[in-house]
């Protein structure tokens, strides 16, 4: 069944196409609301009724990009609707409590396995997992994410900063990436 055949049948409510849509793209769905989920069963509620929308906004897709990338904001926003609903974004560290954190972009390698990335990402609160995943990986500017999160701009800043210090942070403590200064100790010795 092609991707037109399956859009325009499941508009129809035909069954095996929906049924063909949801196994088509529910894999990467799930992956998706993974990263805003605490848990897995979060996670397959968020992608449960990301679905139920996706159904029922389907005849809102003008084919102007992506049907993926259609159904990946959709899930996006269930993700986002859901924290808010649960009150769980107002997770937050408190600010006194993360002033040591420090990035330094350069350190981090290009290739890690994700899977123990993904999981260091999963441990951050919620907040910061939150504004991480939209600006990092979904591609929103902080002015769509303050929006979407009803939080001022200059939050969304301090919160991915703040994100990104923390990661940073769990990957040297789990011994994925080296802490600068053992770098810079390094360096200076195999050069000096």
């Amino acid at each position: 069944m092609t991707e037109a055949q399956m859009l325009q049948d499941s508009l129809l409510n035909n069954k095996a196409a929906q049924e063909f849509l949801y196994q088509t793209y529910s894999p990467k769905m799930l992956g998706v609301c993974y990263r805003y989920a605490k848990n897995r069963m979060d996670a397959e509620d968020m992608l449960q009724e990301g679905f139920i929308r996706v159904f029922a906004q389907l005849h809102q897709f003008r084919n102007e990009g992506s049907l993926e990338g259609w159904i990946r904001r959709v899930m996006v926003h269930t993700c986002i609707n859901h924290l808010k609903k649960n009150k769980r974004f107002n997770e937050f560290v408190d600010i006194s409590n993360a002033a040591y954190l420090h990035s330094n972009e350069d350190f981090i390698p290009a290739i890690i396995q994700a899977k123990q990335i993904v999981e260091c990402i999963r441990s951050l609160p919620v907040g910061y997992k939150t504004v991480l995943n939209l600006y990092a990986i979904e591609g929103y500017s902080h002015k769509e994410i303050a929006s979407m999160l009803e939080i001022e701009e200059g939050t969304s800043r301090s919160q991915y900063a703040r994100a990104k210090g923390m990661l940073e942070n769990l990957l040297i403590k789990k011994g994925i990436i080296s802490s600068p200064i053992k770098q810079k100790t390094i360096g200076k010795a195999t050069h000096g």
